[in-house]
């Protein structure tokens, strides 16, 4: 059996930011009922008990939200008592949260090194392209509180990347960003294009990310990854990372890399189960676990249906020649609507430009790293 991901939910959609962009408020807007408040001790144990007597050789538990840490400090201890209760020895647990860091003090950063979680810290960029978006629930700016948290996790030496939302408007700051980032030693980077609402359709808001400006984007980092790449200074940056890896014959562990999508363990604080966060809608919801097996929802006919979904091809895609390498990008990238077909990446441009421009000395970062 594969490796086993728990994605869960906590705190629900509630959050105590109030990020513009936010894909799960849109989404948690669109049930039937949009959040459901935190997790109950109970309904954690559950996805505990079942996770570990289900895996039988990696099981991980990753929070994420809304804001996950509004679950309190207390919760995730009993996370790590629930572990050692129902851990095998043959199963190797791994732990990870997705914060904005407000709620960060000296006993998180504390508790989070001493458990071994893998920490990913939400932050945008310098100061004026973070805060334009990213604002708490006083309309105050945040870019302050996210930096404390940052020296706290190197104080307490917390194994943590940084998570940067790309816009309209950070896609224009490329070279700052990344510079920026390279200063404060931020060495770990994720950027995730920014989604606009599944049934608002593209380009609608402000900050919504147009293709010309993601192909710019990916450009200018990527000539600023790969000089310093040739200069012996090594900055992970998850997407390059997983396109070397992919021209070296490895599979992506990004999934939304991957061309087809898996059928993932996404539960929010209700006990519900869904089969990925960017689809916990009413209409993709697979069961509960307090009343079903795990196996029984991934085997289940909606969860059949949202792979099978997943893996059509648009037509434009069949001949293109980085069709193995962009796999037609995520799903979330290529659906205008929760019921409709995925069809063409809304970026396809973009990518085909960036393939065209950055493949060559992608190819040789592969071979370098291949020993070639």
């Amino acid at each position: 059996m594969p490796p086993v991901y728990f994605l869960i939910k906590p705190a629900s959609s509630n959050c105590n930011l109030r990020c513009e962009y936010c894909f799960y408020q849109s989404e948690a807007l669109g049930r039937k009922v949009a959040s459901y408040g935190l997790m109950t001790e109970e309904t954690l144990e559950t996805i505990v008990r079942k996770g570990l007597e289900y895996a039988d050789r990696t099981c991980g538990f990753a929070f994420q939200g809304g804001e996950p840490t509004l679950a309190g400090l207390s919760f995730f201890e009993r996370l790590i008592a629930l572990e050692r209760k129902y851990g095998k020895a043959n199963v190797r647990i791994m732990n990870s949260i997705q914060t904005n860091g407000m709620l960060i003090d000296e006993n998180w950063s504390r508790f989070l090194h001493d458990h071994r979680f893998l920490v990913g810290l939400s932050l945008d960029g310098p100061k004026d392209v973070h805060d334009l978006h990213r604002v708490d629930a006083h309309k105050e700016d945040t870019f302050g509180r996210v930096m404390k948290a940052a020296e706290l996790f190197n104080r307490y030496q917390v194994e943590y990347n940084i998570l940067s939302v790309v816009t309209s408007n950070s896609a224009r700051h490329a070279d700052r960003i990344y510079y920026f980032y390279k200063k404060n030693k931020f060495h770990y980077l994720q950027f995730i294009n920014c989604l606009d609402p599944l049934e608002e359709g593209h380009g609608r808001s402000a900050y919504s990310l147009k293709p010309a400006d993601l192909e710019k984007f990916l450009k200018r980092l990527f000539d600023r990854w790969y000089e310093d790449l040739m200069n012996g200074e090594y900055v992970s940056i998850r997407y390059f990372d997983n396109l070397v890896g992919i021209i070296n014959g490895r599979e992506p562990e990004a999934c939304g890399m991957s061309g087809i999508c898996s059928c993932n363990c996404a539960i929010e604080a209700d006990s519900s189960m869904y089969p990925c966060d960017f689809y916990m809608t009413d209409s993709w919801c697979l069961g509960n676990i307090h009343d079903m097996k795990i196996e029984e929802m991934l085997q289940s006919k909606t969860a059949e249906r949202f792979i099978k979904e997943s893996a059509a091809m648009a037509p434009e895609c069949q001949e293109c020649r980085w069709r193995n390498l962009c796999r037609g990008g995520c799903r979330r990238e290529r659906d205008g609507g929760d019921s409709c077909r995925p069809g063409l990446n809304r970026f396809c441009s973009a990518y085909r430009g960036f393939f065209d421009y950055a493949y060559d000395r992608l190819v040789r970062v592969a071979r370098a790293e291949a020993g070639n």
